[in-house]
């Protein structure tokens, strides 16, 4: 995606690439979106960084759902 190298081309030297950083980079880039822009750039993505897209939103959104759910693994009985 042409936006995550050019946020990354601008930022590199300028922040420390951790987990902290990438987080406050990613939710101020967000709060700047519009709809219309994100709709944009889903738009412009090809099918493997669409593919990529929906499998990271499926996976957190699973993980949360579980986590909220306090969800403990089965027990086997035997």
């Amino acid at each position: 995606m042409k936006i995550i190298d050019e946020l990354y081309d601008y930022y590199r030297n300028k922040l420390t690439g951790d987990e902290e950083d990438i987080d406050m980079l990613t939710f101020a880039f967000l709060e700047e979106m519009s709809r219309e822009d994100i709709l944009t750039l889903i738009e412009e993505l090809d099918n493997q960084e669409l593919y990529n897209l929906m499998g990271l939103y499926v996976i957190e959104s699973l993980k949360g759902k579980f986590a909220e759910s306090d969800f403990t693994k089965p027990q086997n009985y035997h």
